[in-house]
């Protein structure tokens, strides 16, 4: 039986599946038609029911839910592990950080101000609408295009993720906020960033299968972390491999093998908040794969 599977090219997906799609754990009889693609691309699939199995960030499996649930294996979260939200004028950057370090709302003046963003339902502008819910002049970019907008100066602001969390200082761009570190400071939980999800029509078997091959990968990932180098290479963007593990341990970890009850209380916490703040639409739809 083949299935679809859809993640990113970023050395923390590929980890993860390297076991899974290249047979190096036992699949069952499963074969995986793999696609690679950028998370809000993957977003969007997920909205049209693309794929079987796919990776898809928190806030758009919200207007995913009703298709998909959520594998309690291959997610990321942690904490330290959220977006960054950058500038390049650094009187720029410490404007903002003081205007949210004292609650205050940016001033009228800013929101002209144009943000570059790696996708309107990525978890990341969703905690962007959180800390600056008045900067609104967003434009939606390719994320590993986002620093380099900023230098030219076709946006003001960048909302980065993935490896350019370890790149942007030596470009001379400056940090406002980290968003993972506000959203932890507000909710004392670990900030979730994206899952893995599976078609609810799948046989119920099926999908706890998936489930455990998921977990199996990761665990093969965690006790041989070499096996992959070549494969996760080939995707890296021509990445430093220090620079892919810093990658790697950022978002891989113990809630990408078990989200267990502190991964799941984070994500019903962040469903419960965008709902309460109109940011979602509200669902009676169970969230997690449960048997």
């Amino acid at each position: 039986m083949k299935l679809t599977l859809g993640f990113s090219p970023c050395p923390n997906d590929t980890f993860i599946f390297d076991a899974l799609i290249h047979h190096k754990i036992d699949t069952g009889g499963l074969e995986f038609d793999v696609q690679y693609h950028d998370v809000e691309t993957l977003n969007q699939k997920a909205f049209q029911g693309e794929l079987d199995i796919t990776k898809l960030s928190y806030h758009a499996f919200a207007y995913a839910v009703n298709d998909y649930e959520l594998l309690d294996a291959g997610s990321a979260l942690g904490f330290g592990v959220g977006p960054l939200f950058i500038a390049k004028d650094p009187a720029l950057a410490e404007r903002l950080k003081k205007a949210l370090e004292s609650d205050e709302e940016v001033d009228i003046s800013e929101h002209s101000l144009k943000i570059g963003i790696p996708g309107k339902y990525t978890t990341a502008n969703f905690l962007l609408g959180l800390a600056f819910p008045n900067l609104q002049n967003k434009v939606e970019l390719v994320f590993s295009d986002i620093e380099q907008s900023l230098l030219d100066g076709t946006i003001d602001l960048g909302l980065i993720i993935h490896e350019n969390r370890f790149t942007y200082q030596t470009k001379g761009l400056h940090k406002v906020v980290d968003l993972g570190d506000f959203w932890e400071q507000t909710t004392n939980s670990p900030i979730p960033l994206g899952g893995i999800v599976v078609k609810r029509s799948l046989d119920e078997e099926l999908k706890l299968k998936i489930n455990r091959l998921v977990r199996e990968s990761v665990q093969f990932a965690f006790e041989n972390p070499k096996s992959g180098l070549d494969y996760i290479r080939s995707h890296a963007q021509e990445m430093a491999e220090d620079v892919m593990y810093k990658h790697i341990d950022l978002y891989v970890n113990t809630y990408s093998e078990h989200l267990d009850n502190e991964g799941r209380r984070a994500i019903q916490q962040m469903f419960d908040k965008a709902q309460a703040l109109k940011l979602i639409p509200r669902t009676d739809k169970r969230l997690f794969l449960t048997r």
